[in-house]
């Protein structure tokens, strides 16, 4: 086998059965709580039992789904608690990203998010959209920070966060909030103002905090 046939070697199987199984839950086509029947989705996607098993023990891993004994596999459900515990952890991590960021940051890396940020106020009426963009913003952020170890923290913990980030947005008036968050945290950025730039992303946290949990009690 050539370096480049190496290079070129399909994903397995149970790798492209959870991001399927993934993107489902992230639509809320598989809503949280709801069991996931094996048998029915085995047949869906024409493929063994092994394979959909070796996914969802994937899933169980990011905490996106949660196994139980003798009675399978269900979607995650995420308590106040746990959205409390994701947010604090993502607003340390991003926040000491993002002030890194401010004090390292060449010009060309500042208009990349710039440019992100212009594409975010575009998006302000369509929710999905601006969810999208929200998130390239700040995995962007994060790249160039340039740690891995964070990065890869913070992919991790908003695999969870996105079992209700993406609610969070259609609480009235918080696409309005958070693009202005955001612009406090790119005027920041801009102005290499690394203790503005991480009390700025704090706040975007506190206040998605806030916005979550809101919907997170009107849906119990």
């Amino acid at each position: 086998m050539t370096e480049t046939t190496a290079l070129l070697t399909p994903k397995p199987l149970y790798i492209e059965v959870a991001e399927l199984v993934r993107q489902r839950i992230y639509s809320r086509e598989l809503e949280p709580g709801s069991w996931i029947d094996e048998m029915k989705m085995v047949e869906e996607f024409g493929i063994s039992r092994t394979p959909l098993r070796e996914a969802l023990k994937v899933l169980a891993a990011e905490g996106l789904v949660t196994m139980k004994v003798r009675r399978g596999a269900y979607v995650t459900e995420v308590s106040e608690k746990d959205l409390r515990d994701v947010y604090h952890l993502l607003a340390l991590l991003e926040s000491d990203a993002a002030a890194s960021v401010a004090q390292t940051a060449t010009a060309a890396e500042l208009q990349q998010l710039h440019d992100l940020h212009r594409q975010l106020e575009r998006a302000v009426h369509d929710a999905n959209r601006f969810f999208q963009i929200n998130e390239q913003f700040h995995m962007a952020l994060l790249t160039l920070c340039g740690n891995r170890f964070l990065s890869q923290s913070v992919a991790d913990l908003r695999k969870v966060m996105k079992l209700n980030r993406h609610q969070s947005l259609f609480k009235q008036g918080r696409i309005e909030d958070s693009l202005k968050e955001h612009s406090d945290v790119m005027r920041s950025l801009v102005e290499r103002n690394a203790d503005a730039t991480r009390a700025a992303m704090l706040t975007h946290f506190q206040n998605g905090l806030m916005a979550a949990v809101t919907i997170e009690k009107k849906s119990l």
